[in-house]
């Protein structure tokens, strides 16, 4: 199994998972023009992609989707709640539920609810059918909850929210209502936060860490790395940029 990212952040996310020949885009932010010319550099065409999975409404994760998936023929993957909210007719895409496995080719998809500030969202966790490998994707949540922690539980590969630094959002240029919604229960991951996931589930297996959905206002790269050193036992993460995402990884 292995990953990229066309670019990660509040301007616009689009992640490829691939095993094999199968190739899952989860979420696009980005216009259809970004979208080609980004996906250039992965060395990989869009006739390629065999479904994109959206993880929830928001435009920096799904203004692209439907002319991409217009323009280049692709199945469109959610939950009932975001299509409802992306969509003009339920016949658009294949629903898809928190809990309740699908596969698509080679790699078996487990939709995982969150809290988030939308109408139905989900995060996911892919394990590659032949090799067994497990990666998950963790942005975009308020708080974790017991059912996030058994999920992530034992992977192979993370990509985690690292959104905000506490300090930098309080003393930072964003209205107050703002600050309260990104640091809500339904709002966003801190630094500290994705710590305490990491130092909450069984990571002893994982080869792979990718920090994601880095804040460039309240956040820093080097803050976060600053967090992710005590953990020593982890492997070295890579940070992912909102300009260039990360090239292809292997799990």
């Amino acid at each position: 199994m292995k990953i990229a990212s066309l670019g990660s952040g509040s301007k616009g996310n689009a992640t490829i998972v691939s095993s094999g020949s199968t190739n899952l885009l989860i979420d696009c932010g980005f216009s259809l023009r970004q979208f080609e010319k980004r996906l250039i550099s992965l060395s990989i065409g869009p006739e390629n992609i065999d479904a994109i999975l959206i993880t929830h409404e928001h435009s920096d994760h799904c203004g692209g989707v439907i002319r991409i998936a217009k323009k280049y023929d692709i199945p469109v993957w959610t939950t009932f709640g975001t299509g409802r909210a992306v969509f003009k007719s339920n016949n658009d895409f294949s629903k898809l539920s928190g809990g309740k496995l699908i596969t698509i080719g080679s790699l078996e998809i487990l939709p995982v609810t969150v809290p988030h500030d939308a109408g139905e969202p989900v995060q996911f966790v892919f394990r590659d059918i032949v090799s067994g490998e497990k990666f998950g994707i963790l942005t975009d949540t308020g708080h974790i909850t017991r059912h996030i922690v058994d999920a992530y539980n034992n992977l192979d590969g993370l990509l985690l929210e690292f959104n905000y630094d506490q300090k930098m959002l309080e003393n930072g240029p964003y209205p107050y209502s703002l600050k309260q919604r990104v640091s809500g229960e339904l709002g966003h991951l801190s630094n500290d936060q994705s710590v305490g996931l990491l130092q909450a589930i069984n990571t002893s297996q994982l080869r792979c860490l990718i920090a994601a959905h880095i804040s460039e206002k309240n956040n820093a790269h080097s803050i976060v790395k600053s967090h992710l050193e005590p953990l020593g036992h982890l492997p070295q993460p890579i940070l992912a940029s909102q300009d260039a995402g990360f090239d292809w990884i292997n799990i």
